[in-house]
């Protein structure tokens, strides 16, 4: 086991395309949560046969919602709890709630990366979009965090929202660009059930871009983050040399990690799971001593296949065939060929450097691809 997600689910502010499991911060029991956070801890490691954790993740909800003391006391838990002595440690963070006093907390605990979810530098679309931070949080919070010593800042980007042009994106990639960060992530809105945007969808209230617009502004994101060298080591995903997110490149090699928190997702020898989400069914069973599982799911020969390519994909360099080899004893030659095949000949896939890998043209129909290797 090399990394552990942890969740904090609580927002001041819901956005108005968040599907993630999460909760109004006033009013709820923040510090029942945190102690039942580091009761799972205990129940599923045991730290004197378990080995260091290479990388620790977390995310929301909002974590730098919480206010300093329960942060303080977050991050004394992580580093009392879980078997971590170095590695990448991130925290996600709201330009808006992430004072000066927060960060030094978040530093002196070794925290050395933030991963801002700014997604664009219009105060318009920010508004539209339900955040509750505007431009100028932006600025202060990433000048502030390179005051007290952070060098690793990405900042997470969003295209296609409703009402957005080319120029929009264009101006918010310049602006962000103009920071010179080592990393950005860059996604297309995906609206998802359950959300405020899905309900004004069905309502025909959602001004989106079309498809070709949205095709438009990757194909914008990926030339200007090269412009910028910035590597493209991810479909939505760009960075400097040796500062990729050494965390989620965990998730897209298919390989195990711990999920803590409510409405978490893990993956421990060969089984996936879920935590239970509300957060009464969560601490429940923790104060009883049980762990908090609402579903468990132990993948097929198959699915842990079909795991491998289509996560593996994700990645610019796509999936080693010897790795693929070595780990299943089986030629991804013959298990996938008529997808490989197919993708091959529709331009979609290459074969190149021991790696099966998407074409240019095969990123902007990356779940095309991913459906032919579910479909085989």
């Amino acid at each position: 086991m090399k990394a552990a997600y942890i969740h904090i689910p609580f927002c001041e502010h819901i956005c108005y395309y968040c599907d993630f499991n999460k909760f109004f911060l006033k009013g709820q029991p923040v510090d029942e949560y945190l102690q039942s956070l580091f009761q799972e801890f205990k129940l599923t490691i045991d730290r004197k046969s378990t080995q260091d954790l290479a990388t620790i993740f977390v995310g929301g909800g909002t974590p730098t919602a919480l206010n300093e003391r329960q942060l303080e006391w977050l991050c004394k838990g992580i580093r009392e709890g879980l078997p971590f002595t170095k590695g990448e440690f991130t925290f996600e963070a709201n330009p808006g709630d992430l004072s000066k006093e927060k960060l030094k907390i978040l530093a002196d605990y070794g925290v050395n990366r933030l991963s801002f979810g700014v997604q664009s530098f219009s105060n318009e679309l920010l508004e539209k979009i339900g955040r509750s931070h505007r431009v100028d949080d932006v600025y202060r919070s990433i000048e502030q965090a390179k005051e007290v010593g952070f060098e690793n800042i990405s900042i997470d980007l969003i295209y296609a929202l409703p009402g957005q042009t080319i120029e929009d994106f264009q101006d918010t990639l310049q602006k962000a660009l103009a920071l010179d960060l080592p990393h950005y992530s860059g996604y297309s809105l995906i609206v998802e059930p359950k959300t405020i945007f899905y309900n004004l969808m069905r309502k025909g209230k959602l001004p989106l871009p079309s498809e070709d617009e949205e095709a438009d502004m990757y194909r914008l994101l990926m030339e200007e983050m090269e412009k910028k060298g910035l590597q493209q080591y991810e479909i939505s995903n760009f960075s400097r040399s040796e500062f990729e997110s050494k965390h989620n490149l965990i998730y897209w090699n298919n390989e195990e990690y711990y999920g803590f928190g409510a409405g978490a997702h893990g993956y421990i020898n060969g089984t996936r799971y879920s935590n239970a989400g509300p957060l009464k069914k969560y601490m429940e069973p923790i104060s009883e001593g049980k762990l908090p599982i609402f579903s468990e799911n132990s993948p097929t020969m198959k699915e842990k296949l079909e795991e491998e390519m289509f996560l593996g994909l994700r990645k610019t360099k796509g999936v080693s065939i010897s790795h693929f080899q070595k780990k299943f004893s089986l030629d991804p030659f013959q298990t996938f060929r008529s997808a490989i095949k197919e993708m091959t000949e529709r331009d979609l896939l290459e074969i190149a450097d021991d790696h099966i890998r998407l074409t240019e043209k095969g990123r902007f129909l990356g779940n095309v691809v991913f459906q032919a290797f579910l479909l085989a």
